[in-house]
């Protein structure tokens, strides 16, 4: 999850998915109810508020961005978009009841979301007997897409999924190697929080962490729920790692960074993207100073696809940073747009009545430049784009110090 530039920005937007409807959107940039056309809104689900509302806030504000430019753009002919955002607090449960919510409106023919993969595990079923899309930016679990028995034999279950983000498969064997070759670390102490994203992220790294000749000196697991770290961070410090390897997301990895540091054990703490966020830093203090991050694709202020989104982000003054996930979001919701654009050429400039499962369909062959480069989907539904970039904080911010890929 997500802070770089903080270029900031404002937007109040309402609450989402798909939706159809012969009148006239509440949208601002909306022309529907002018021109006789059809409004289309993308639905998104994502924390709005809670400790990860910084990343679903910017996941927001960047699949809105999407819709504007389209309507904009007259992208899609006779169809103006507009965004409903829900908010599913990272809470599985809460995102049942919005996929839930959002399939009972037979207008809604996509969503963007979720952030967490435990909460995308409580919506796949949901969506896929609708036959409604769903794309996601930010997960990394493997299951979602490759089955429980990725790792052996890979089977996709749900034909409505697919994310723009790749997954822990490789981003853990990414930071596993970076550490041994690059940094230089042999000794590791592996802390998990027991969530679906967080232990398998760090399954993946300590697998690929000791084929490479590396040690694990002990492994943890956090009540993420608990902010007080204390016993855990001695256990570190008695290890005589000389680095730790967080699988979580920051609003713990901050506090638990900071009080390894203070137990005496001054060693870089390291996570994936689910720490990449300047949350990240001020809730670890100073001391977080190379303190090192995984996250999806290059950074986005260093690719020339993004300018024209990181300009326009900024233009619109939404008031929240687009984070580590707002390119990828801006592109999951281009998708969905694009998708509709070719079920609607396809059927003489209409939407068919079986929308929804003619845009699940036209999702898999989805393919165009986008923010975070070429987006398209394999046959799992994952993103064909697999660059990862480490990060390290440095002068109170994280800075990029290596991309590429993983090479297994």
């Amino acid at each position: 999850m997500r802070q770089r530039s903080l270029i900031a920005i404002t937007a109040a937007l309402s609450a989402g998915a798909l939706t159809l409807t012969a009148c006239g959107s509440r949208d601002s940039d909306d022309k529907g109810s002018d021109s006789g056309g059809t409004t289309v809104t993308i639905g998104i689900d994502a924390p709005l508020t809670g400790d990860l509302s910084a990343l679903g806030l910017g996941i927001k504000n960047s699949v809105d961005l999407a819709a504007k430019t389209a309507n904009k753009q007259k992208y899609v002919d006779g169809v103006t978009f507009k965004i409903e955002a829900l908010d599913d607090q990272a809470q599985p449960s809460s995102g049942q009841q919005n996929a839930t919510k959002l399939v009972a409106d037979k207008s809604v023919l996509g969503v963007v979301g979720p952030l967490n993969s435990s909460v995308a595990e409580s919506m796949q079923k949901v969506f896929d007997d609708a036959k409604l899309v769903e794309v996601s930016p930010a997960n990394t679990n493997p299951a979602l897409t490759q089955g429980t028995d990725w790792a052996t034999s890979k089977k996709r279950v749900y034909k409505s999924y697919f994310r723009t983000a790749t997954t822990d498969a490789i981003q853990g064997p990414f930071a596993a190697q970076y550490l041994i070759n690059d940094a230089k670390k042999k000794k590791v102490f592996v802390i998990d929080d027991k969530k679906t994203y967080g232990a398998g992220l760090a399954g993946t790294f300590t697998e690929e962490f000791k084929k490479l000749g590396g040690t694990v000196a002990g492994t943890e697991h956090i009540n993420p729920d608990s902010k007080d770290f204390s016993a855990i961070a001695t256990k570190v410090k008695n290890s005589g790692a000389d680095v730790v390897y967080y699988g979580g997301e920051y609003p713990q990895a901050g506090p638990l960074s900071k009080q390894i540091k203070a137990a005496g054990a001054k060693i870089p703490v390291v996570g994936g993207d689910g720490i990449y966020s300047a949350d990240f830093i001020k809730l670890a203090g100073a001391s977080a100073t190379g303190d090192l991050a995984t996250s999806v694709g290059a950074p986005v202020e260093e690719l020339a696809s993004a300018k024209e989104f990181v300009a326009n982000y900024k233009t619109e003054g939404y008031k929240e940073a687009y984070e580590a996930y707002g390119g990828y979001s801006y592109d999951s919701a281009w998708a969905i747009i694009e998708a509709v654009k070719k079920v609607v050429d396809d059927n003489d400039g209409k939407l068919p009545d079986d929308a929804r499962a003619k845009v699940t369909a036209a999702m898999q062959n989805v393919s165009f430049d986008g923010v975070t480069g070429k987006v398209s989907f394999d046959e799992f539904g994952d993103a064909t784009n697999k660059q990862l970039t480490v990060y390290a904080v440095e002068n109170g911010a994280w800075k990029p110090v290596k991309s590429g890929t993983y090479t297994g």
